[in-house]
């Protein structure tokens, strides 16, 4: 009897015959176990990698999320990835290219969840991915060679696909979820990785296309982040407080705080461009 796809392996083959990309996943390092798919794209990328090439892990030793955070990695159930992005738009659109490629990359991964598992998660700014308040995903994006002809961006994704609740540790179970238990059914990852990688080459095109004004537009209708109460602890170590009131067009959030002296009202405004955020209920 032949297994199911979702109990499956991931191959190159299965991959890259669920593929509908022109270039992202054509060129795909499969890896058993890694410390970190980003590690390993980052130095593939320095090494040359071409445009589009993708590492993918079945599992992680040392898995990490923004700001250092370990990233849970057991094997076999989820998908680990990480993307080598080389097209880069013209010096003047380099900075909002960065401040918008995680805020793509949750588009991306946002979206092929939905064409998957007709699910629908939010994005919490900047690329969180939830269901309801647990966390799906997460992106992290590095980049090296800025500035020069070798310039590229990885982009990492993590997705919990089959993982089950009880598989979950003990501090993850009630703030994470997974495809499979929001769905109540297994999925094929290789169909996954293929959809994510489709919906994350046409949001870079579309970018790069000038399309600016359209991923805005989605982004705000999927991003549960705006008209909440927010708590933001900066890189630098300052905290934000208030409410997020809007995506402005450079991808940073805007938050209005109540108490400052900008304003006749007592309003003052802070334009965040990265943080950590917590939705205040």
């Amino acid at each position: 009897m032949t297994a199911s796809p979702a109990s499956q392996a991931l191959t190159a083959r299965s991959v890259q015959q669920a593929l509908s990309t022109k270039a992202f996943g054509r060129t795909l390092r499969l890896l058993e176990d890694t410390s970190s798919t980003n590690t390993v794209a980052m130095s593939f990328g320095q090494e040359g990698a071409s445009q589009g090439t993708v590492v993918v892990a079945e599992t992680q030793t040392a898995g990490r999320g923004r700001s250092g955070r370990p990233w849970y990695s057991p094997p076999g159930k989820n998908l680990y990835c990480s993307v080598i992005i080389r097209t880069m738009p013209s010096p003047d659109q380099l900075t909002l290219w960065l401040g918008w490629i995680p805020l793509i990359a949750g588009l991306a991964t946002a979206s092929a969840v939905q064409t998957t598992a007709a699910l629908y998660p939010s994005v919490k700014w900047p690329n969180d991915i939830l269901v309801g308040t647990r966390k799906l995903g997460g992106i992290l994006c590095e980049s090296a060679g800025l500035g020069s002809a070798h310039a590229f961006v990885v982009v990492g994704i993590g997705l919990n696909v089959n993982l089950l609740r009880h598989e979950f540790p003990d501090g993850l179970r009630e703030l994470a979820t997974s495809m499979a238990i929001e769905a109540d059914r297994p999925f094929d990852r290789a169909a996954v990785l293929a959809a994510l990688l489709l919906e994350l080459e046409t949001r870079c095109d579309a970018f790069l296309a000038g399309r600016h004004r359209d991923l805005l537009n989605e982004y705000v209708l999927r991003c549960s982040t705006v008209g909440r109460q927010v708590c933001i602890d900066l890189a630098h170590g300052e905290r934000v407080e208030g409410y997020a009131d809007s995506i402005l067009p450079d991808g940073s959030l805007r938050v209005v705080r109540r108490g400052g002296s900008s304003r006749p009202g007592g309003e003052s405004t802070v334009n965040v461009r990265a943080g950590d955020v917590l939705h205040v209920r």
